[in-house]
Order: C-alpha cells, then structure tokens, then sequence
C-alpha cells in the first residue's frame, strides 16, 4: 500500500526550468521597461537643436514611441539570431525603418501605420512564438516591410520637428536613431543566446518572448478596437 503524503515534495524538472527561463525573461522586458525614462530624458535638456552633433545626441537620447517599438525591435535581434547574421540581419529593419522614417517627415505619409505596427507586433511575435524558423529571405523581407512602417510613426511624429531647425540636425538625429535602435537589437540578441541560453527558435525562451510581444499586439489592436467603438457611440 502507497501512502499519501499530502503534499507533494518536488517539481518535474520542466517546471523548473521554465520557472528560471520566465524569470529572466520577464526581468530582461522589465529592464527594457524601465529603460523607456532614460530614452525620454533629452540630453540637451530642451536647449534648442542647432548642429549635427545636437540632431545626434537628441536621436541617441529620444523617447522610443511606446513599449511597441521598443520590443519590437528588441523580437527582431532575437528573431536576426536564428538567420545567422545576427549582426547584418538587424541592419535590414533599421535601413527600412530611416527609409520610412525620411519618406513621412517629407510628407510622404504611409497609410494606416499605427494598425500595420499593431499587427507587425501581432505577426512577428506569433512566428516566433510558434518556435519556427523562417528562411533569412523572409526573415529579411519581414524585417524591411515592418521597418517602413515603424519609421513612418516616428517620422510623423519626431522627424519633422528636427527638420525645422535644419538638414544636418535632421541627418544627426537619424544617426542616433539608427545606431541606438541597433544596439538595442543586437544587445538583445546577445541577451538570448548567452543569458537565456536561447540557441534555436524552437527554445522555449525564444518562444515565450515572442507570446509576449505578440501578446502586446493584441492588447494594443483590442485597445485601439475599444477606442473606435466609444468614439463611434460618442463617448470619448
């Protein structure tokens, strides 16, 4: 006869480690999280932008637009790891995303840009949550047509205030840019592999961290729906 101990005494291993793996995922999105104040906080402490170096400095230290860009691009280091260039790959999204970036702060205004970066967050999340691995081509092609999209919200929103105080400040600004959003991509990469232990894009760090930006897309499209509805009923 086999008694009952009323309680149970250890935790399949599987428990474990995906208690460690949440652990460091969850405190890996927190530090981006709370990264979001130091991007906010303009290093010419709203001294008026007059020269490249000032457009630079005000690109490195300029608020990403909401936690959407900010994991989005940190999924895309994730995602750069598993085509094998995870430090070529990235520069796939960033060339895309100053491309959009230019094309809006010039008036060439995309279509419907928040909606395709709630669903590129959807889209991308869901891959990499689903632990497939896309052919770098596609891994590549998703990279560029999401990047346009990412660059519009910003030029919209940030470029063309750079642009009223001059050419080069602008061009500084998309440096900063540029270079800050890279090394948030390949420092997440880095993160994966070597913290995470995050080798293949059937592990399950990878996977979890891709429900978790994909969760983000979802929340945002059922905000955005909700919004939308109060708004048609008047009551916004």
């Amino acid at each position: 006869m086999v008694k009952a101990t009323g309680s149970i005494a250890f935790a399949p291993p599987i428990f474990n480690l995906l208690g460690t793996q949440m652990k460091k995922i969850i405190s890996s999105f927190t530090a981006l999280t709370l990264a979001g104040p130091a991007f906010a906080h303009h290093p010419l402490a709203g001294a008026p932008m007059e020269t490249f170096t000032h457009g630079l400095l005000s690109g490195v230290g300029h608020p990403i637009l909401g936690f959407d860009h900010l994991f989005f691009i940190a999924l895309v280091g994730i995602s750069a790891v598993f085509t094998g260039h995870r430090l070529s790959a990235p520069l796939t999204f960033i060339a895309a995303m100053l491309i959009g970036t230019l094309s809006s702060s010039f008036g060439l205004a995309i279509p419907a840009t928040e909606s395709m970066i709630v669903i590129s967050l959807i889209l991308l999340g869901g891959i990499v949550a689903t632990g497939r691995s896309l052919s770098n081509f596609n891994t590549l092609f998703l990279f560029a047509i999401t990047g346009i999209f990412h660059g519009s919200a910003f030029g919209a929103s940030i470029a063309g205030q750079e642009m009223s105080v001059g050419t080069l400040v602008l061009v500084g600004y998309l440096i900063g840019l540029g270079v800050s959003q890279y090394l948030i991509a390949v420092g997440t990469g880095f993160l994966a592999t070597k913290s995470w232990k995050a080798t293949k894009a059937s592990a399950i760090p990878t996977r979890i961290s891709g429900a978790f930006v994909a969760g983000m897309g979802v929340f945002l499209a059922l905000e955005g729906i909700e919004g939308a509805v109060f708004s048609s009923l008047g009551l916004n």
